[in-house]
């Protein structure tokens, strides 16, 4: 085996000529150039506005209180010094591939195979999310116009079997099932009971699955699968009708706003705040989404940078007024619902029913447009995969007719409808997080290997140098003094083989669980020494440290699944790839 072809780059020109000629079954591989810088950033505002304003940011204001608008911000920072980064390769790398062809450029093939086994997870296991969410708010549209689902075909098995179990065990402590349909905060435990209860039992198994995620999946594939120009011309529709809800929210949200529910700001303090990371920043994914489409723009070099950019502080100026609207017309300890926008303007919040109806009607629009984005991405991901053979060939084939990827955007539509119809949101938001945290990372750290390599590369979006020489040292200092004087606990718990909360735990229990932000420190150490000796450039290095912290915030349970996933990718890679890839031949 020739190890040395593991790391081996592909040039900036390699690539480019590749992406041209494509390895594609015999048909025309070339793809319809059909998107400006107004069709990108609302491809951009179409992918992350949709998930996180009007499902995940529930749970995220549940866990943080209000204070979780300074967790958007935070969030949108970090996103800010990645997409720099992501904007800096597509003026390098106009071509199809995103994330995975950068990491190809810089890093080498096995990283680019580890990326992309990455956004596949990404990119598929969000739209699960996404259409999961999409479902909730769709049942619940029909629901106001006295049209019912079933139960048990709008949900999870998992979210249906816990239901049963939580009411249960309250029924057996002497509640009945009327007290416990009317809790706070119990509608959605109810509705998983009833929906066990009520479910038709073949072989002893309850048939339990989210029938409406399964079909707008199939509607938005066969959107994607008939062409670029179609599916700009739907975005683009569907952005400006979510905008302007959302504008309307905000606005008439404002007036039932009680600054009582303000109070505390940060009810569960900095801990509290923090345990929304995984939905905030699952609200953020998008903006790297449409670098995918760079073999689709006119002019990718100039617009692509502007698209990801305009898209990222449209969308996080639009969170944080979400967030303060939202924590405001209601206590936070009530936004635990799959539908918290819908929620605010019922009878718990404002009482205002058309109002729930329009943003019901919206969401189902604007989760749409974020299957859309993502339907497109993924397949673009496969193609370029297929182009440098680590894939079949088929996966690079273009439709003659249509000049999409057809058969990659079929495989994508089957990864997601499927387990849509049996997964839970919960489960599938975290891994979608922390594998977009990893492709920030990676963009962030590839900007730093091509600045100092000896290629001549012409860019027409450079990520701003400022020396990084002392700024990060004295930044890594001042974080360690400021824990050592306002926490010191903190220190202390971290070298402590027992939880404070906890002292039942095992110490290997405790331990485990501070191996990703042990990790974390080792790394940041030496990216610290790195900035001091190289003097590198600091705003990729600010987009390393901060996504990087951020993955150790997912926990080590995410980081065990996110490992295997990636370790099901190397055996495919060495089985497969390794010997087929481009750079063997």
């Amino acid at each position: 085996m020739n190890l040395t072809s593991l790391t081996r780059t592909k040039s900036i020109e390699q690539i480019q000529r590749d992406a041209a000629l494509g390895v594609g079954d015999g048909h025309d591989t070339g793809l319809k150039k059909a998107l400006g810088v107004f069709d990108l950033t609302s491809l951009g505002i179409a992918a992350i506005v949709g998930a996180g304003i009007f499902s995940t940011i529930g749970n995220a204001a549940y866990n943080g209180g209000p204070a979780v608008a300074f967790l958007f911000v935070f969030t949108a920072i970090a996103c800010a010094f990645a997409a720099l980064c992501y904007a800096e390769f597509a003026s390098m790398l106009p071509v199809a591939g995103s994330a995975y062809t950068y990491a190809y450029a810089s890093f080498g093939e096995l990283a680019a195979w580890i990326i992309g086994w990455d956004l596949i997870m990404e990119y598929a296991i969000g739209n699960i999310a996404v259409a999961i969410s999409w479902s909730d708010y769709f049942t619940s549209l029909l629901a106001g116009y006295n049209l019912h689902i079933p139960e048990y075909l709008t949900m999870d098995f998992l979210t249906a079997w816990r239901g049963y179990d939580e009411v249960n065990a309250l029924l057996a402590s002497g509640q009945t099932l009327e007290q416990i349909r009317q809790t706070a905060g119990m509608g959605g435990v109810y509705e998983a009971y009833m929906a066990w209860m009520n479910a038709p039992v073949i072989g002893g198994l309850h048939v339990v699955c989210d029938l409406p995620a399964l079909g707008i999946v199939l509607l938005i594939t066969s959107l994607v699968y008939v062409g670029i120009q179609e599916s700009k011309r739907a975005s683009n529709v569907m952005v400006a009708i979510k905008l302007a809800i959302i504008f309307l929210v905000i606005v008439l949200g404002a007036f039932y706003v009680q600054p009582e529910n303000w109070s505390p700001f940060a009810p569960n303090g900095a801990a509290g705040v923090l345990k929304g990371v995984s939905a905030v920043f699952f609200a953020y994914i998008g903006f790297d989404a449409i670098s995918t489409t760079a073999e689709e723009c006119r002019d990718p070099q100039r617009d692509l940078p502007r698209g990801m950019i305009y898209s990222l502080i449209i969308c996080t100026v639009l969170y944080v007024m979400i967030a303060l609207v939202l924590t405001g017309m209601v206590n936070h300890k009530l936004l635990a619902v799959g539908d918290p926008l819908a929620f605010v303007f019922g009878p718990e919040g404002a009482n205002l029913p058309w109002i729930a109806g329009i943003v019901a009607i919206s969401a189902v629009i604007a989760m749409a447009t974020v299957l859309l984005v993502f339907q497109l991405g993924q397949p673009r991901i496969w193609m370029a995969m297929s182009r440098d053979g680590l894939l079949p060939k088929i996966f690079s084939s273009i439709h003659p007719r249509f000049k999409t990827p057809w058969f990659a955007t079929l495989v994508t539509g089957f990864v997601v409808a499927a387990p849509s119809l049996f997964m839970n949101l919960t489960e599938v938001t975290d891994l979608t997080s922390i594998g977009t945290l990893f492709a920030f990372v990676m963009v962030s750290g590839g900007v730093l290997v091509l600045q100092n390599s000896p290629q001549k590369i012409e860019r027409k979006f450079q990520t701003p140098y400022i020396n990084s020489k002392y700024i990060i040292p004295a930044m890594y200092v001042l974080v360690w003094v400021g824990v050592a004087v306002f926490d010191p606990d903190a220190m202390k718990n971290f070298f402590s083989a027992v939880d404070p909360n906890d002292p039942t735990l095992s110490a290997f229990e405790v331990l485990r669980h501070k191996i990703p932000l042990a990790v974390y420190i080792l790394a940041a150490t030496v990216l610290a020494w790195y900035s001091f000796t190289k003097s590198l450039s600091l705003i990729p290095v600010l987009g390393v440290l901060t996504c990087g912290y951020l993955m150790t915030e997912l926990g080590i349970t995410n980081w065990i699944r996110f490992l295997l996933w990636l370790a099901a990718g190397l055996a495919i890679y060495f089985l497969y790839g390794r010997s087929r890839s481009k750079l063997n031949r």
